[in-house]
């Protein structure tokens, strides 16, 4: 009967001494913690982003908007310049430049893209030296 006590404080110490360690581990909850911070970061982060996302999707159609306003603007004054003062010179008349039909349908206006380097030799390896004195 002794050893049968025995066995039955051991069981009952192992499963107390499991519990104490799984709810008394210092680390476990920090770990635990951690895990919750980066969840909550992780969630900001993509929240964020889709704010964002939005943001500039709506200023691109702000931007849509403002050019299409723009064109009409350049438009109706060029026709009125020409209907009101069609004795004026091209040089003289402000909007003596009118957009044709396709440029005012084309939301994307041909860009020059500058160059990030220039036409003649520099530095090095440009032809002329200077004589060192």
């Amino acid at each position: 009967m002794t050893w049968e006590y025995g066995l039955i404080g051991l069981v009952v110490g192992i499963i107390i001494g499991a519990v104490a360690m799984r709810f008394g581990n210092k680390k476990l909850r920090e770990q635990r913690s951690l895990q919750y911070e980066l969840e909550k970061s992780k969630a900001e982060l993509a929240d964020y982003r889709e704010e964002l996302t939005n943001h500039f999707a709506h200023s691109a159609e702000l931007l849509d908007n403002m050019a299409r306003d723009y064109r009409q603007l350049y438009q109706h004054m060029a026709k009125g310049s020409n209907d009101l003062l069609p004795d004026l010179p091209g040089e003289k008349n402000p909007f003596s430049y009118q957009l044709t039909e396709a440029e005012a349908d084309n939301d994307q206006a041909p860009v020059q893209i500058p160059r990030d380097y220039s036409e003649n030799a520099s530095g090095l390896l440009r032809g002329e030296r200077t004589p060192r004195n």
